[in-house]
């Protein structure tokens, strides 16, 4: 679970001045005898795709199978865009309110690309819990078939990190705005944190590939050597970052 949160917002708030685009390499090590997976600013000629298998499928697949994929028909496309981002982040509802559907209309509906959404949650209180529960809620729309949905929902509403807009109350509204069958259901998931696992796996994930603030996206092709960008960063820089990936698939 992450520390020093206090840390990561600090770095979120110089990081979002600029953007910041680096070709990183995923390499994977052992610490205490675990597998873990890190970001490197250059590429390691040791690194192979055999090697780094796994840790790549952990970042591009979705957590659970009720979160789909956003892709059109088919799916098809072996390259993917991972968001990694907080509910309760400004920055993130920035990117969601402003570039997120540039990104879909012409990138993702066009085939050319997939996109998934990570949770890491870095605004957590100890005493609510709020980011966490956010993201918990998001799962148990996902149950219901409503992910987006209900992702959507909370980033057309969020106000900013630790206000009070977070509550059971609050969620729970939410879930019967985007149409939830079963508020009895949601609401008893919600309760009783069932998902709190897969939250805590996603921001698990972040924090073990070295990212630090968020929204982080890191864009993985078969092909080529991922690409990180830190910051809800306008539109351009992904149109770039997004543009330079395909341009290398297509030479290989």
């Amino acid at each position: 679970m992450v520390k020093g949160g206090r840390k990561h917002k600090t770095d979120k708030r110089r990081m979002n001045k600029k953007a910041l685009i680096v070709g990183v390499a995923l390499a994977v090590i052992m610490v205490g005898g675990a597998v873990a997976a890190v970001l490197m600013s250059s590429p390691s000629p040791a690194l192979n795709k055999d090697n780094n298998n796994e840790v790549i499928q952990r970042i591009v697949a979705p957590i659970s199978e009720n979160v789909p994929v956003l892709a059109a028909d088919g799916g098809s496309s072996n390259i993917t865009m991972v968001e990694f981002g907080d509910y309760q982040c400004q920055y993130c509802a920035r990117f969601h309110n402003e570039t997120k559907n540039q990104i879909m209309n012409n990138f993702v509906d066009t085939g050319q690309i997939r996109f998934v959404f990570k949770d890491f949650v870095i605004n957590d209180l100890p005493s609510d819990r709020a980011s966490t529960l956010a993201a918990e809620a998001s799962y148990c729309a996902a149950d219901q078939g409503k992910y987006w949905q209900y992702h959507d929902e909370l980033y057309d509403n969020s106000r900013g990190e630790n206000t009070g807009w977070v509550t059971e109350n609050s969620l729970k509204q939410f879930a019967t705005r985007i149409g939830i069958q079963n508020l009895t259901e949601f609401s008893g998931c919600l309760e009783n944190h069932t998902h709190q696992d897969l939250v805590e796996a996603n921001t698990q994930l972040a924090n073990g590939i070295g990212l630090r603030s968020t929204p982080s996206f890191v864009i993985i092709s078969n092909e080529t050597v991922p690409i990180a960008i830190e910051g809800a960063q306008p539109f351009p820089v992904f149109k770039q970052a997004i543009d330079d990936v395909l341009a290398n698939v297509s030479r290989t």
